[in-house]
């Protein structure tokens, strides 16, 4: 039997009695695949090994600077290291990164828009990682980093003509500050990209169901599956909360931190892109730029996804945001969420 014919019913049964990671293996779906290989990786912290084969016994070879760049070749198998799940490794020049902390980019410059409306312009970076500036000009200090496909609110051009450069100006709620970040690693994202996919189908068909045991999440549209992914759930004292909800609240960017919580892990993550939450503490279905390891408990709460299914359960479940709204809150009119 393949998935895709397993019914709705049977799915939720197999999940429910503990089996369905069993199912999944049967099926040789049991291992977490990375988010698809691009032409480049970016380190997410320092110290990344480079192997002269797929595995830990291998020669270590290099290792890589965080946010440093590299050449992605291809998609292998080999060992794991911490996730079992995870066995997927990328050949780059001078041997093998295992791929968690690899985080697939791009280096896509872009083309500067000149307007944007009084509640401005969604958008996304596009290259590796931006440099934050204090002020529109390279000479001014720098803030943070802002990395591949989180996303920001444009609230404003700004045209150097001194430097015969362009800027958009974003706001941090959370921060409470501007920064500024050149026109050319920003991709400015359409209506059409953020348009409901299913429209015609009733919510009530809707669900999306998360099997903590095989850390796998599925959408259905009445005994149709329409999305089989592997994420990355809340861990120890922050495990995502088991129960039906719904994803009544959402947001394309969002700011998320618990810096002043006395708390053993501190996050302070800017521009978490395609926000679907489904409880009113903040968990949430959301992109991931932080790291590239799915299939095994690592988040805070939260449901870890790439941002590109991030960004599909975002625009697939209710309420649809409107393109030009940051934040939309509606009890009552969000699709629900079975997490067991």
């Amino acid at each position: 039997m393949s998935i895709k014919k397993i019914s709705r019913r049977d799915f939720l049964k197999l999940s429910a009695a503990g089996a369905l990671g069993l199912f999944l293996s049967e099926l040789k779906l049991e291992r977490a695949f990375a988010a698809p290989p691009t032409s480049k990786g970016l380190a997410v912290f320092s110290g990344v090994p480079i192997y002269d084969a797929p595995s830990v016994r291998a020669n270590q070879t290099d290792a890589l600077r965080k946010d440093q760049v590299i050449s992605l070749k291809a998609e292998t198998q080999g060992d794991y290291i911490d996730n079992p799940n995870n066995t997927v490794w990328y050949e780059t020049d001078g041997g093998y990164v295992y791929s968690a902390p690899i985080l697939p980019v791009e280096e896509n410059y872009q083309k500067a828009i000149y307007e944007v409306p009084v509640e401005g312009k969604l958008a996304e970076i596009s290259v590796p990682y931006s440099l934050t500036y204090r002020a529109p000009n390279l000479f001014a200090k720098n803030a943070h980093r802002l990395y591949f496909e989180s996303t920001h609110w444009v609230k404003k051009v700004i045209v150097n003509r001194q430097e015969k450069g362009v800027w958009y100006e974003i706001y941090d709620k959370v921060l409470a500050e501007s920064f500024y970040v050149p026109s050319y690693n920003m991709r400015i994202i359409s209506e059409e990209e953020v348009t409901p996919l299913s429209p015609d189908v009733p919510n009530e068909e809707k669900l999306v169901h998360v099997d903590l045991a095989s850390q796998m999440v599925t959408a259905f549209e009445g005994d149709k599956l329409v999305l089989t992914q592997r994420c990355a759930s809340g861990w120890g004292g922050a495990a995502t909360p088991k129960g039906q909800w719904e994803t009544y609240h959402k947001g394309p960017s969002i700011h998320m931190t618990n810096q002043g919580d006395a708390v053993a892990h501190i996050y302070n993550l800017a521009g978490v892109p395609w926000c679907s939450f489904f409880t009113g503490s903040g968990h949430a279905f959301h992109g991931t730029y932080w790291h590239n390891d799915y299939g095994q408990p690592r988040s805070n709460g939260c449901i870890n996804l790439p941002s590109r299914v991030a960004k599909w359960v975002y625009r697939w479940t209710n309420p649809a945001v409107p393109y030009n709204v940051d934040y939309l809150n509606l009890p009552g009119q969000g699709t629900k969420v079975i997490v067991e």
